[in-house]
């Protein structure tokens, strides 16, 4: 299997489209608009800091097969990094966003401004639990999350030291 991580570009619309039914949204506040997936895409494609914010597609054996990435977030009085996949269904169970992380913390760690990368997955998500233990990150227990805006979610914060 080759994985490989490529910044994001306008015609990944549709790896964002393919992860925004009911059942891959169910730990996030469901499915977002259609305008909302758009605005979402452009601002992937366009808001690329290198040591900031990047989103990349998840190429597997040359196809698009889902998203990860890494921004900027204020967290209890620091500024940290949180990050987020997502893998289209045909991919799933495949080992493709444990990958995907380790390839994404191996690409962010010489470009990190700041110490920590945080993930933030509901603690009814074993799949995502599961990718933080075994990339490394230390699960610091439960907090009350906001997401989507206007939400509030109960999010496992799952640490990576990037030093």
């Amino acid at each position: 299997m080759t994985l490989t991580l490529r910044p994001w570009m306008e015609a990944d619309l549709p790896v964002l489209e393919a992860c925004n039914t009911p059942e891959e949204k169910k730990y996030l506040g469901g499915p977002e608009t259609p305008e909302r997936l758009l605005q979402r895409n452009r601002d992937y494609a366009e808001h690329a800091v290198p040591g900031e914010t990047r989103m990349f597609c998840i190429d597997h054996d040359g196809r698009p097969a889902g998203s990860i990435g890494y921004w900027e977030k204020d967290w209890q009085g620091a500024t940290v990094y949180e990050t987020g996949w997502a893998v289209m269904p045909q991919f799933q169970g495949l080992g493709i966003a444990g990958k995907a992380t380790a390839v994404l913390i191996a690409r962010l760690k010489p470009e990190a401004r700041h110490r920590h990368l945080h993930a933030f997955p509901s603690p009814l998500n074993p799949a995502s639990n599961a990718i933080c233990r075994r990339a490394g990150f230390v699960l610091l227990g439960e907090y009350d999350f906001e997401f989507p805006p206007g939400q509030i979610m109960r999010c496992n914060d799952w640490r990576y030291d990037l030093s």
